[in-house]
């Protein structure tokens, strides 16, 4: 594992998983078991459902419920902190380097995990914007 991601992990689990729970009533739910999105390499484990809330077109709050390795700990986390109180239109620049970039380092376990939790958010905004088009 990768020695910024180690870094890390051993800093959410001293401070606490910050983003770690479920949201009452959340506007936008990303599941990877319904989406088919695997993101763990653990085989049956690899069930993450991230909760958010938009209010004003923006991320107003954000949570994660998902226990598995390390590394998937790790970038799913910076995804909330990079995603918190964003512009649901800006999350498209957040890409797969934007997690080393926040790590200071990084390998290729978190270039892969944080290019799958990119797509899960990308299919959970396109559904949202096609949800809030008003009906004619």
């Amino acid at each position: 594992m990768d020695q910024a991601v180690i870094k890390y992990y051993r800093q959410i689990l001293s401070e606490g998983f910050r983003f770690v729970r479920t949201l009452d009533n959340p506007t936008i739910v990303l599941d990877t078991v319904g989406e088919n999105v695997r993101i763990c390499d653990h085989v049956g484990t690899d069930s993450l459902q991230v909760f958010i809330k938009v209010k004003n077109d923006t991320i107003s709050d954000i949570k994660y419920m998902y226990m598995c390795d390390p590394t998937t700990n790790v970038a799913v986390e910076i995804l909330c902190r990079l995603a918190l109180g964003k512009p649901l239109a800006s999350l498209a620049s957040i890409t797969p380097e934007s997690f080393s970039t926040v790590l200071g380092g990084g390998d290729e376990d978190l270039h892969k995990k944080a290019k799958g939790l990119m797509e899960l958010v990308r299919i959970g905004v396109e559904r949202y914007k096609i949800a809030s088009i008003p009906a004619q």
